[in-house]
């Protein structure tokens, strides 16, 4: 499949529609203060926008039980002004991405009450129900007891979540459906008509909560699920062939290769690359050496560079923020790496400020430990951090109390803030071809028990040390960018250079 072009230079800057920007005092982000605050996102060098769900729902699991595909959440807005939002983020050279959720709906669409019922209709098969009201699915949460139908449901998640039915990789029982039923590919059908009724309206693409889930049972090598996605995503781009995709799979080999998704986010799984690069308790931007980090990475973009992109984040809505593992001079350290690595970036909005994780939240919509990750963005000192100009007590969460909250403004007029160092590595990123998502790359050095990386991208040469410690690097030449300090070949400590 062809890529989008566009996205050779794209960065992406994840909002999380709640907590953004509350445009009309109510306490609550919108999609206006979205539109509001456009120009601050490309400043900042980001021209992709991922929107975190923003349609219709009970919100009980912070907007991905959804209620109505093709309806705007009240509380932010409406279809008209989301419309509006692709309008005036196209006049700014940004695109935008929305959230699916093809997994599963909330317990309270339309379709789950019609499947719910006693009687059979065209919905009675589209979600995952047993034949009798005690008998459970077996390795998945269920729910009886709920509906007049007689039949337990299965869940992906929460209790609130039913989950949609795509068929069964080997079908075992009498209420498991095949692949290729009718109602099986209905559910398909209807998860395409409402990606087109976006597209329709001028977003971007998509990108798809728990992609490699769709198809049940015993499906290791995910081949089913990947077949699905590569005809869907297909009949997509043959109408839309700008349009992108991006999966939660993190598993490149299956999600670009097999299931021809434009890229795959590299998601913290324990002890992978990812972890061992900024998670862990051994991480490399800690001052350890860079192996746990280049083995596994370097794997999956052997196997996947010929089919896509691999999506380093800065941190998510599910996951506590970045700067609870890493000091500011690691954070830019590592927004240094992430960026200047082939693939198509994700910062988290607020991590460009090293926004901090307030573990100590209260549950707020599901969110339980990821309820920290959530907090208002902290635009400028004063009321509400400039989140709101509504009473504090109404907010969706609370912005951070403390004295030394970061902000964007306040960092904005500090040369060498952490936004200011953002901003730069964007700049370099988009001035520099061999260091978008398709200039090759090279490993020059890496080795154990040396927390020195050199790594070659096309004409360019870069450098990192994450230890308190002098490195030398045996490299020549002037620096074309640099954090820290590099002279005569010696990389300073807590630094990263560009030749």
């Amino acid at each position: 499949m062809n890529r989008p072009l566009w996205l050779n230079d794209a960065v992406f800057y994840e909002i999380y529609p709640s907590s953004f920007c509350d445009s009309n005092a109510d306490g609550m982000g919108d999609i206006n203060g979205i539109r509001q605050k456009l120009p601050y996102v490309k400043d900042l060098g980001c021209n992709a926008l991922w929107l975190n769900p923003c349609f219709d729902s009970p919100f009980k699991d912070g907007g991905y039980d959804v209620r109505d595909y093709k309806r705007v959440a009240p509380r932010y807005g409406t279809n008209e002004e989301l419309g509006a939002l692709f309008a005036d983020a196209h006049r700014l050279g940004i695109r935008v991405l929305l959230d699916l959720v093809p997994g599963h709906t909330s317990e309270e669409h339309p379709w789950f009450k019609r499947s719910g019922q006693a009687e059979r209709n065209e919905f009675s098969d589209r979600y995952i129900w047993t034949d009798f009201w005690i008998k459970g699915t077996p390795g998945h949460p269920y729910i009886g007891g709920e509906t007049p139908r007689n039949g337990t449901y299965m869940l992906n998640f929460f209790k609130c979540q039913p989950a949609l039915n795509y068929g069964w990789a080997q079908v075992s029982e009498s209420w498991q459906t095949p692949m290729d039923a009718p109602a099986a590919r209905a559910t398909r059908d209807a998860m395409a008509d409402v990606m087109r009724f976006w597209l329709e309206m001028g977003c971007d693409g998509f990108r798809v909560d728990m992609a490699d889930s769709l198809i049940k049972g015993d499906e290791p090598d995910k081949r089913h699920t990947a077949a699905l996605w590569r005809e869907l995503l297909g009949e997509l781009r043959r109408a839309y062939p700008e349009a992108a995709f991006v999966s939660e799979w993190g598993h490149p080999e299956q999600a670009l290769a097999a299931a021809g998704f434009d890229m795959d986010f590299y998601l913290d799984h324990w002890g992978n690359g990812y972890n061992r690069l900024l998670r862990a308790e051994d991480a490399y931007l800690t001052g350890t050496d860079p192996m746990g980090f280049v083995t596994d990475y370097l794997d999956r973009y052997e196997a996947s560079k010929a089919f896509g992109y691999i999506s380093f984040i800065t941190g998510n809505h599910d996951t506590p923020r970045i700067s609870h593992y890493l000091t500011e001079a690691q954070l830019k350290l590592a927004y240094a790496l992430l960026f200047t690595l082939p693939g198509v970036p994700f910062l988290y909005y607020g991590d460009e400020i090293g926004m901090r994780y307030l573990q100590d939240l209260p549950t707020k919509e599901g969110g339980y430990t990821r309820t920290g990750s959530r907090t208002p963005m902290q635009w400028a000192p004063g009321r509400n951090l400039g989140f709101s100009a509504g009473p504090s007590d109404a907010l969706y969460l609370p912005v951070d109390r403390l004295a030394d909250a970061p902000t964007a403004a306040e960092q904005a007029a500090t040369p060498g803030s952490l936004l200011n160092t953002v901003k730069a590595i964007l700049a370099l990123r988009h001035g520099e071809k061999d260091l978008q998502a398709d200039g090759p790359l090279e490993i020059l050095h890496a080795k154990a028990g040396d927390p020195l990386l050199i790594y070659r991208r096309g004409g360019r040469v870069l450098a990192v040390n994450p230890s308190d410690r002098p490195a030398e690097t045996k490299l020549a030449g002037e620096p074309r960018f640099l954090i820290g300090a590099f002279s005569r070949g010696v990389l300073g400590p807590w630094s990263f250079v560009v030749i």
